[in-house]
């Protein structure tokens, strides 16, 4: 259909169609304020030539710090920021393999193990276009004692060493320049075995070895069965934590003259392996090495460390984003929070004005934990069955939109009505002469920003 004068929607942004004539094209760039326009063709279908497209999207290469947290994701959260989402979906689909690798079958001689040659990991997933490949397997032993009584139930596996995620490298030349650098994802898994879950009932904080503590203090402590499950090892076997140091002193050796980003992401008991693993990459690489941004996205993960833990995380500059399900009991365990500028709940809330003498007993008990880094906060309204679920989370990461005016992007199908109302009522604004018509579309829209929630529209305006 040959238009002259439209409005261009799609599911990515918003655009507005106007006549090839400098005078448009100008007074559309003086009404942005404060993001900047791309044009991004020149006609509104192939060959008419007649049109210009005009849209707000910026270049994931030119904005990739501020999706990986140098500005603590301030603006990007609420309402969630179209690509941020996007770049959220894809580091969850890299966790989605770490699942899909792991062997779940106890009666396989090859259960606990990946189930796929690194060479094909990527692509047996689904990722063989994401311009990555696998670097490194990572293993995870567990050293907690297992009771007599579980050694006597027939059938249970209990191994002490299981596949728990991997390393990729982005080393397609495309998806570099997309990015805007050279790319590293650690990507974990949940927990999967019975010993894993043991480790996970060690909920009593526990100071850091001296390779992982800061000079000036053993403050720090985290959970008791996350340490173990990062630092332990058996014979032949390095430990996580030997495996990811040596990984990435490679990978800083081999990168060195390159932009770089390092990103860290799992679910669950993987969300918190993260996030320990940030800490240590950060404590050991920091002295003496020109790190580079290192970023946790954590979805549905437990709470890993004290007050002291999380102040050393954010002094040495790692970024975390929490990505949490209001309705999901794993984000707040293990142990409580008495913290004010950490209280989430009523009842943490109510624990954090109880008196100074008795905060200090609780400390004591090794049981007060403190949140980190940013939340992206979520809600799968009630549904308890599978609101701890790795994909539930992906769900309502896909379509959220705003905690204020439209929590999810299906509740935006609501304005439908007003959509197709405002759509019809275009035909009739872009028929005023000269720049009438675009300076009375700009402010019907910065009166109703909600038709921007309908298809997923950014507000360019702003």
């Amino acid at each position: 259909m040959r238009c002259p004068n439209q409005l261009f929607l799609t599911n990515q942004h918003f655009g507005v169609v106007l006549p090839n004539t400098g005078q448009y094209y100008s007074t559309t760039l003086k009404l942005n304020t404060a993001r900047r326009f791309i044009r991004t063709g020149n006609s509104c279908h192939l060959g008419s030539g007649h049109c210009l497209v005009i849209n707000d999207k910026d270049k994931l290469g030119e904005r990739w710090p501020e999706f990986q947290g140098i500005n603590n994701w301030d603006g990007l959260l609420d309402p969630l920021d179209h690509d941020l989402r996007e770049e959220i979906l894809r580091y969850g689909e890299f966790v989605e393999a770490a699942y899909s690798c792991f062997d779940f079958d106890t009666s396989s001689s090859t259960y606990t193990t990946c189930r796929y040659p690194k060479g094909t990991m990527l692509t047996c997933c689904g990722l063989g276009r994401s311009g990555y490949k696998v670097i490194k397997n990572l293993y995870a032993t567990c050293a907690v004692q297992i009771p007599r009584w579980m050694k006597r139930i027939p059938n249970l596996m209990l191994p002490r060493s299981s596949w728990i995620g991997y390393v990729v490298v982005c080393d397609d030349a495309d998806e570099i320049a997309r990015l805007g650098r050279r790319d590293v994802v650690i990507a974990y898994r949940g927990t999967a075995t019975c010993s894993e879950w043991l480790e996970n009932l060690r909920v009593t904080l526990t100071c850091l070895p001296d390779d992982m503590a800061p000079d000036e203090n053993r403050e720090p402590m985290v959970q008791s069965g996350l340490l173990s499950m990062y630092t332990s090892k058996i014979a032949g076997h390095l430990s996580l934590q030997e495996t990811i140091r040596e990984e990435i002193a490679g990978i800083l050796s081999t990168y060195c003259h390159e932009s770089l980003s390092i990103t860290i992401t799992g679910h669950s008991l993987g969300a918190a392996l993260a996030t320990l693993t940030a800490y240590d990459i950060t404590t050991k690489f920091n002295d003496g090495h020109d790190l580079p941004m290192v970023t946790v996205l954590s979805f549905g993960g437990p709470r890993v460390g004290n007050k002291s833990f999380r102040c050393h995380l954010e002094k040495n500059g790692t970024k975390v984003l929490r990505i949490v399900n209001s309705d999901d009991p794993i984000t707040k365990v293990p142990g409580f929070v008495i913290d004010d500028d950490d209280v989430s709940s009523r009842e943490d809330a109510a624990l954090a004005r109880l008196p100074r003498w008795l905060l200090k007993c609780m400390e004591d008990t090794r049981w007060v934990y403190a949140e980190v880094g940013k939340e992206l906060k979520l809600s799968s309204k009630g549904n308890v069955a599978t609101c701890h679920d790795l994909k539930t989370y992906l769900h309502l990461v896909n379509n959220f939109v705003s905690s204020s005016t439209c929590p999810l992007r299906a509740t935006a199908k609501k304005v439908s009505t007003l959509v197709k109302f405002f759509l019809r009522l275009s035909t009739v604004i872009f028929t005023m002469k000269e720049d009438r018509g675009v300076l009375f579309m700009t402010a019907l829209l910065e009166q109703t920003p909600q038709l921007y929630v309908f298809l997923d529209w950014d507000f360019p305006f702003r």
